[in-house]
């Protein structure tokens, strides 16, 4: 199919009845929606199966390659509050993944370490893991999902360095050399 003919369906010749009409305005971030919330439902039921939450994974999967980590920094991290990150390390601890203990250089800070017990579900979490990612990319060819992940990096890229989420000392600048203003 060619560039126009992809844009033509994702504007809505074939998929309106799918989608809101003010979606024809964002068609991409309208799909990246809809996938992101297909992926979490699915990665949430598999994570169900081995005891844990959606997220609880990735904070799992970290310390198993970062080891022992402050709690304020996993907070940091994980781009939450710190209240947030307690009520998730306190599950975690009540399942036996995870313990707190202090940190042995500031004595007000708390280290969060996996636990032995832990091995056990990581392997579960990787096995799950591959099992997602195989239905994400079901028969693509190699090449495909070389092109897709790029896309998705690209897509990342764009999001990440978008203007909203960007402090407002760092929009000043821009705004200012735009108007010709230094």
């Amino acid at each position: 199919m060619t560039e126009t003919g992809i844009l033509a369906r994702m504007e809505g010749s074939e998929e309106r009845g799918r989608e809101p009409c003010a979606a024809r305005y964002g068609p991409i971030s309208h799909v990246v929606f809809r996938i992101a919330k297909c992926h979490r439902a699915l990665a949430g039921a598999l994570l169900r199966d081995v005891g844990l939450h959606p997220g609880q994974e990735l904070l799992m999967m970290f310390l198993w390659d970062s080891g022992p980590q402050r709690q304020a920094d996993l907070a940091a991290e994980f781009n939450t509050d710190s209240a947030s990150m307690t009520r998730t390390v306190q599950r975690l601890e009540r399942a036996g993944y995870v313990r707190r203990v202090p940190d042995p250089e500031d004595g007000r800070a708390t280290r969060v370490e996996p636990t032995p017990a832990s091995l056990v579900l990581r392997e579960k979490v990787e096995r799950l893991w591959a099992d997602l990612e195989a239905w994400t990319v079901g028969d693509m060819s190699g090449a495909d999902r070389v092109a897709v992940l790029a896309a998705l990096q690209r897509i990342e890229d764009n999001l990440n360095a978008a203007p909203c989420r960007r402090s407002a000392d760092q929009q000043v600048e821009p705004d200012r050399q735009q108007h010709g203003q230094h």
